[in-house]
């Protein structure tokens, strides 16, 4: 008589066990091994692999410069934004500067950093980032007169007229 653990489904214990026969198998028939976990593993392991690399080279296939002109364009509606900068390049004697709002500078601000973003993913915006570089240090300063200011800022209303 065989006693099986419920808790493992095996044998109860050493004493029962069947006696060998010839060919050094128990007298029944004995049980299929389970399947190695090493094909599932590798299979995981390669399914990965696989799943990665296609996820690669579809983001590397997808356009580094994909956002270079959405950020070009979105430079120039920041510097529209700003409204008309007072110039007081043509002035002998230039009187007190009106202060700009902190939304204008804000906007100035964005406007840089925008057109840096697109300068750096495609380097046909590197004058237009140039250029509102140069209008934003003549508006930081509050250099209203400073010629070259207003020369970057021109030009760059030049080429964002051309975006």
């Amino acid at each position: 008589m065989r006693t099986v653990d419920t808790g493992t489904g095996t044998d109860a214990g050493p004493d029962f066990d069947e006696p060998l026969s010839e060919s050094g198998e128990s007298g029944e028939a004995a049980a299929p091994l389970p399947y190695s976990r090493r094909l599932l593993v590798l299979c995981a392991v390669a399914g990965f692999v696989l799943g990665g690399s296609v996820l690669g080279l579809l983001w590397g296939l997808s356009g580094v410069h994909a956002g270079a002109l959405e950020d070009a364009v979105a430079a120039c509606q920041a510097l529209d934004r700003v409204g008309e900068l007072p110039d007081t390049s043509r002035d002998a004697q230039p009187s007190l500067t009106p202060g700009l709002t902190p939304e204008r500078l804000h906007r100035i601000t964005a406007a840089r950093e925008l057109s840096a973003a697109a300068a750096q993913a495609n380097v046909n915006y590197q004058p237009l980032a140039d250029h509102i570089d140069g209008v934003s240090r003549m508006v930081l300063s509050v250099h209203f007169n400073d010629i070259s200011g207003q020369r970057h800022l021109r030009e760059a209303q030049e080429i964002c007229a051309r975006i």
